[in-house]
């Protein structure tokens, strides 16, 4: 379904019950959805000392590797990294990090992903202020004249969603919202033309 469907990428959350408080899967699922997928996999890491791991999650099938600021001790060297190892980066930020935060990193990633509710479980209520956030960090990218993608999670539904690409959204990541749907399939297609 997800192949057939204009989504453009996956998006697999990797929780490791330290960083935050649920598990999802490893590698061996990542792996198996690569060989399954016709879509890039825009794999997002809930995780404590990422970088043990990055060229694994390379290996298993990662096109694009998010990670956390918060979790990161050295982070430039992290995104560093990720981008030798062929991938394309990303940063995600929490509800309580401000975008101010990003400054510094921003000319050297790909993608911001901004967590739009508490990262960790499915199915959680959108925080409002993330809109002033995505206006914010849009006018730093414009102002700096990056090419940087914003992405957010959380909460996006077919309420919101055309809000959040008007306030500056590039990618818009949606859990519930689809698998959920009588029929996920129009459901994506809404999400993406709406």
């Amino acid at each position: 379904m997800i192949n057939s469907s204009p989504a453009d990428w996956i998006h697999l959350d990797i929780m490791d019950g330290v960083y935050v408080p649920n598990l999802s899967f490893g590698f061996p699922v990542i792996e198996s959805v690569k060989k399954l997928s016709e879509k890039p996999l825009d794999v997002h890491l809930m995780i404590i000392d990422a970088d043990r791991y990055l060229e694994d999650f390379r290996d298993a099938g990662a096109d694009i590797l998010t990670v956390h600021l918060e979790a990161c001790t050295h982070l430039n060297r992290t995104v560093a990294e990720i981008r030798n190892l062929g991938m394309k980066a990303g940063v995600a930020i929490n509800p309580h990090t401000p975008v101010s935060s990003l400054k510094n990193i921003l000319p050297y990633i790909d993608m911001v992903l901004i967590m739009t509710v508490n990262p960790g479980y499915g199915g959680q209520g959108f925080i409002l202020d993330s809109y002033n956030k995505i206006a914010e960090l849009k006018n730093m990218i414009e102002t700096a004249a990056l090419e940087v993608l914003i992405q957010v999670d959380g909460g996006v539904d077919l309420n919101n969603a055309s809000h959040l690409v008007e306030t500056g959204v590039d990618c818009l990541v949606t859990g519930n919202t689809v698998f959920a749907a009588a029929d996920p399939l129009d459901t994506i297609r809404r999400l993406k033309y709406f």
